[in-house]
């Protein structure tokens, strides 16, 4: 698989990491130079500065050849739009968003794009932690798959 990871944070580094390490082709955007210091030891793929939704930087990505693009930057905003870029302008068969709002998370979701929300993922966590009943979601949307 080839894919771009928008955002090396914390999940961007490791969900690239991660994927290098299964055998999977791997280019990383983040437009702080510095933050691809997160990426493990064993990282095999490129990096490249820039920003998620600016099309030139995801065509020197090799976006036209991707199977997935991965968007896991601090903000909901510039995630949604280059899932939507990925999907709707390049033809990307799978884009997928974090959004912390779960409430965007859930709008997104109904229109089609698939989106984790890492909000609902911890509330659930907690949820589970403390024995409590499972939060169940009502259908795909809600719960941002």
């Amino acid at each position: 698989m080839y894919a771009i990871v928008i955002g090396c944070g914390r999940a961007g580094a490791e969900i690239a990491s991660r994927m290098c390490e299964q055998g999977h082709s791997v280019v990383v955007i983040d437009r702080d130079r510095a933050a691809f210091h997160r990426l493990s030891d064993t990282f095999s793929g490129a990096t490249i500065v820039g920003h998620a939704i600016d099309e030139d930087c995801l065509v020197s990505a090799g976006i036209e050849r991707a199977d997935a693009v991965i968007a896991t930057t601090y903000g909901d905003n510039s995630n949604l739009i280059a899932v939507q870029l990925a999907r709707k302008r390049f033809n990307v068969e799978r884009a997928i968003a974090r959004v912390k709002d779960s409430v965007r998370a859930s709008t997104f979701a109904r229109l089609g794009f698939e989106t984790i929300s890492s909000t609902t993922i911890v509330g659930d966590a907690f949820e589970r932690a403390l024995g409590w009943e499972s939060h169940q979601p009502n259908g795909p949307a809600e719960n941002g798959s």
